[in-house]
C-alpha cells in the first residue's frame, strides 16, 4: 500500500506564491515519475507538472515559467513551487506517483487565488 500526503495549499492573493509538498510512503517499487494534477470546479483534471526519476520535467503550457517541480528521490518527496499565481490557478491539486504498472494519488489540497 502506498500513501501520498500533500501539504502547503491555502489562500493567496494574485501574484503571490505557494509551495506544495507531497511525501510518499509504504511499499514502493521503483518510482518512474511523480507529479501534480489539478481540478477546478466544473473542469476536467489536468496535468500541471511531472518529473521522472531522471529529472526530466514536463509542464502544462499555462504554468510554464511560473511553476517549478522538484523531487528528492532519496526521500520520495515531490514539491511544486508556484509563483505569480493567478485566479485561474484555483483548483484542488493532487499529487501522483507512477511506479511499475501502478499509479497512486493523494487526497488533494485546495489552492485558492483570490483578492
Amino acid at each position: 500500500q502506498v500513501q501520498l500526503v500533500e501539504s502547503g495549499g491555502g489562500l493567496v492573493h494574485p501574484g503571490g506564491s505557494l509551495r506544495l509538498s507531497c511525501a510518499a510512503s509504504g511499499s514502493i517499487n521503483t518510482i518512474y515519475a511523480m507529479g501534480w494534477y489539478r481540478q477546478a470546479p466544473g473542469k476536467q483534471r489536468e496535468l500541471v507538472a511531472a518529473i521522472t526519476s531522471g529529472s526530466r520535467t514536463n509542464y502544462a503550457n499555462s504554468v510554464k515559467g511560473r511553476f517549478t517541480i522538484s523531487r528528492d528521490n532519496a526521500k520520495n518527496t515531490v514539491s511544486l513551487q508556484m509563483n505569480s499565481l493567478k485566479p485561474e490557478d484555483t483548483a484542488v491539486y493532487y499529487c501522483t506517483l507512477v511506479a511499475g504498472l501502478n499509479d497512486y494519488w493523494g487526497q488533494g489540497t485546495q489552492v485558492t487565488v483570490s483578492s
